[in-house]
């Protein structure tokens, strides 16, 4: 008898939930960075375990919006959650224990997913993550504060990191899904589709590269995908940011940074697509890149957030 289902990850940016949904693959499906709200859209990843397969919904961060990209990445959030079988709302331990100014947005947020999942009437599971290095009674006392909002159905304690504690979470996960035919092929860990992808690894390389110098004002866009007689494909990608002032910052000097991105990542594409893979850079100065309707159709965004 097989079982399928979705699974939504929720939390606040820079939980671990992209880290947590590619542990829970066992492959790499969604960007990982330092840099907060790395995640635009919801990436699929399929997880499987005994019979049942487990389709990952790892959603962007939930927070309070201010802009147009914001809202609508709030709003995909929570339309994930909506649709799932289970949703596990993935708590930073550390941050919720200290008090620097970026712990104290986290906790603020926490506060938000906690109010959202009162108004929904859905349960959640509880997974505190980054537990390594935190003593025991503290994540003790954070959880039964945490389960006592009367919006989770349980508690798991994890790290996304080192894998401790994950496999009982996708064993619980497994254990939810509604009997149903798999969605996709048992060896198919993504449905996110190539271009997108393609897009996302440059912008984790971008994002990696230059994250201190460039605030989140960057997006990347699969502009040609053609297959090649040889079996391999040329990738042409263009990189928008918002002012001329963070052009030289893509570029570097002699082009050394925009190389070093391309590189970096087209390395990856060929480990993923598992063929040769051509990859063109062009820069582009764009201050409404972030107001552009046909930006948020092709990542899946809702432009009326």
């Amino acid at each position: 008898m097989t079982h399928a289902g979705f699974a939504a990850v929720i939390g606040a940016p820079n939980a671990g939930k992209s880290t947590l949904t590619n542990r829970l693959v066992g492959a790499k499906v969604s960007i990982v960075t330092q840099k907060v709200q790395t995640t635009r859209f919801p990436v699929r990843g399929v997880a499987m375990h005994g019979e049942a397969q487990i389709v990952l919904v790892d959603t962007p961060g939930i927070f309070q919006p201010r802009r147009r990209l914001d809202r609508a990445m709030v709003r995909a959030a929570w339309g994930g959650a909506d649709d799932a079988d289970a949703i596990v709302h993935l708590v930073d331990a550390a941050a919720q224990l200290h008090d620097a100014p970026a712990d104290r947005k986290a906790q603020a947020d926490v506060e938000t997913i906690v109010a959202g999942l009162k108004a929904s009437g859905k349960l959640a599971i509880l997974a505190i993550n980054k537990i390594d290095g935190v003593k025991r009674d503290q994540l003790l006392a954070l959880s039964q504060g945490l389960f006592e909002t009367g919006v989770y159905s349980e508690v798991f304690l994890i790290s996304a990191k080192n894998g401790s504690g994950v496999d009982d979470l996708k064993a619980r996960l497994a254990a939810l899904m509604p009997e149903n035919p798999w969605f996709y092929p048992a060896d198919q860990t993504a449905d996110l589709p190539a271009r997108l992808l393609a897009a996302e690894i440059t912008r984790e390389k971008i994002y990696l590269r230059v994250h201190e110098e460039l605030p989140y004002s960057a997006a990347v866009e699969t502009t040609a995908f053609q297959e090649r007689k040889d079996g391999g494909v040329r990738i042409e990608q263009t990189i928008y940011v918002e002012r001329e002032s963070q052009r030289p910052i893509v570029l570097g000097k002699g082009g050394q940074t925009l190389k070093w991105i391309g590189q970096k990542a087209r390395e990856e594409l060929v480990e993923l697509f598992d063929r040769p893979v051509h990859l063109f850079l062009h820069v582009k100065v764009d201050e409404r890149w972030a107001d552009k309707r046909e930006f948020y159709g092709n990542v899946g965004l809702d432009f009326e957030a």
